[in-house]
Order: structure tokens, then C-alpha cells, then sequence
């Protein structure tokens, strides 16, 4: 089996972007040398469970700016403590709701937002009591 073991944020600002994941998740970038507009994304402590990504400038116009539009991309989901005070903070920061809280039942809470160049990400909160 092959699993996952990278992401891409594309970014038409890259600091507006690492300054709201920053906010966010806590998450660290760093520049990637050679002049690239690559940054290497750090979300967490290497001996926890999760993948590292980047985050490049994007190519072309931001989609969807504006207008709904259908998700045509695989979309992370980021496990959280508390997914309304993550979503509280994401609205802060300068995300948008895509799609309203819900419960997988028996297992978790899940919510979409946007990031403020329309990248859609997703918050789950393991709780076996979601209905």
C-alpha cells in the first residue's frame, strides 16, 4: 500500500499564507535555498504521527475567487484538540467556512474552511460521542 507522505499549500501571497497557518496550527516554514518560492512546512514533532509539507507560490490565478466553486484537489485534514476554538481562530486569521461542522458518528467532529487564498483544508476532533 502506498500512503501519503508530503503536502502543498499553493499561495499567490506565500507570507499572507505562512502568516495564517502559523496562526492557526503553530506551524514553522522555512525558505528553501536556490531562490525557489518553495518554503518547507514543519507541523509538528518528528516522533508524532503526520506529514511535513510546503508551500509554493501558486501559478495562475487563485480559483474560485468569489465565485463557489467545486473542490478539484485532495484536501489535508488537521487533527485539533478543540475544533471550535480552531475554528474561531481560523476566523480570525482570516479563514472562511466552506462547510459547517458535522459529526462523523461515533468517531469525530469535521469542518471545512478556506485559507485566505481559498485553499480548502479540513479540522477533525476525535470524539466518540458525535452524533
Amino acid at each position: 500500500m502506498q500512503r501519503v507522505v508530503h503536502f502543498e499549500i499553493h499561495a499567490g501571497d506565500p507570507p499572507r499564507l505562512i502568516d495564517f497557518y502559523g496562526k492557526v496550527f503553530g506551524w514553522t516554514f522555512e525558505k528553501f535555498p536556490g531562490g525557489v518560492d518553495y518554503w518547507t512546512i514543519t507541523t509538528g514533532a518528528a516522533d508524532q504521527p503526520g506529514i511535513n509539507g510546503g508551500l509554493v507560490r501558486r501559478r495562475g490565478a487563485t480559483p474560485g475567487a468569489g465565485e463557489p466553486t467545486p473542490v478539484i484537489a485532495f484536501v489535508c485534514t488537521v487533527d485539533v484538540a478543540n475544533l471550535d476554538k480552531t475554528a474561531a481562530v481560523i476566523v480570525a486569521a482570516g479563514g472562511t467556512l466552506a462547510a459547517a461542522k458535522m459529526a462523523i458518528p461515533g468517531m469525530a467532529w469535521l469542518a471545512y474552511y478556506k485559507d485566505p487564498d481559498s485553499n480548502i483544508f479540513g479540522i477533525f476532533q476525535a470524539d466518540p460521542n458525535a452524533k
